[in-house]
């Protein structure tokens, strides 16, 4: 349960960040919002009137909020995260961190020099399916993890400030690092521009991590339908998780390749529907932080956010350099 004295506010009410005013309200803990267009400001005002409004977030810094949401544009993040943390008040700060890896860590030192949670938005990792398929891995269920695929494709939303991989991919990423519980060694990306020029809109990207873990990333925005599939590979079984399906299940294959006889033979076993508890990931991200609001982050902390971001760079030099080849 959740501290109902504690008070967040939501920095922006656009299209994600309705959805944490939202959710926060219903869990009883919205305390405020900051919203710069007076239009949207007004149409706040008439939906959720006993909450305070701000128009600049210097206001609401004195407001006495227990914590804050940023869900501004990403050019925003360092600015006002910045601006935040050094008020030594915890912030939890949408995915991307920022948009470079030198702002990120800044955050992450600020965070540290003034004893102030910092909070990055990975949404999945709270979701019960990428929790459950954790909780699978470290018992043993799949044996020895092997090779992480994942799918994410869709038709649009198509971005001009950014790249498909750095729109769709940040997800990905961050469940990787939480699955594997390591960083990448070494990335490569590839794909293709169509839209506008330098502005990938498919991409394919390998990562190796220790312990010979392999993983792909293939991201799209010019996609017929949605697909959101993960595919996890052990040496005693597999697990296939789609996101993007009605059911949502939790498939594990007893499949495998076993050497008898120094020869390869394919195991065929059975397939078992893993049953989890369903429920909403940003509802259990923003119970989390409220909950660890004054205790230490374990999950998707500014060192998570700051690894993403890293990522996202190479990748992008990656890709670069390949259409610079073709």
């Amino acid at each position: 349960m959740i501290d109902k004295n504690k008070k967040i506010c939501v920095v922006g009410a656009g299209r994600w960040g309705k959805n944490h005013i939202k959710t926060l309200n219903n869990l009883d803990s919205l305390g405020g919002i900051v919203e710069s267009n007076s239009t949207r400001l007004k149409e706040l005002k008439q939906e959720y009137p006993s909450i305070r409004l701000f128009n600049q977030i210097e206001d609401a810094l004195e407001a006495g909020f227990d914590g804050f949401v940023i869900a501004t544009p990403a050019e925003t993040h360092y600015k006002l995260g910045k601006c935040i943390l050094e008020r030594k008040i915890p912030v939890l700060i949408e995915k991307p961190l920022t948009l470079k890896e030198s702002s990120s860590s800044e955050l992450v030192k600020i965070a540290e020099q003034n004893s102030t949670n910092l909070m990055v938005g990975h949404v999945l990792l709270f979701h019960p399916a990428i929790q459950k398929i954790k909780n699978l891995i470290e018992n043993g269920k799949i044996g020895k993890l092997q090779y992480i695929y994942s799918n994410r494709l869709n038709l649009g939303t198509v971005r001009k400030e950014e790249n498909v991989f750095w729109s769709f991919a940040p997800h990905d990423l961050s469940i990787f690092e939480y699955l594997i519980g390591a960083e990448p060694t070494s990335i490569n990306s590839t794909g293709g521009a169509f839209l506008q020029p330098h502005i990938h809109d498919t991409t394919m990207t390998t990562l190796s991590y220790p312990n010979n873990i392999k993983t792909h990333i293939f991201v799209s925005w010019l996609h017929p339908f949605k697909e959101h599939r993960m595919i996890i590979i052990g040496s005693k079984g597999m697990l296939s998780f789609e996101d993007s399906s009605k059911e949502k299940n939790i498939l594990f294959y007893e499949k495998g390749i076993d050497w008898i006889n120094g020869e390869p033979i394919a195991r065929n076993g059975a397939t078992e529907v893993i049953t989890y508890d369903k429920g909403f990931p940003l509802t259990a991200e923003l119970e989390y932080f409220i909950q660890n609001l004054d205790k230490k982050i374990e999950i998707a902390d500014g060192f998570s956010g700051l690894n993403v971001v890293k990522i996202l760079e190479k990748s992008t030099e990656s890709l670069l350099s390949q259409s610079e080849l073709n």
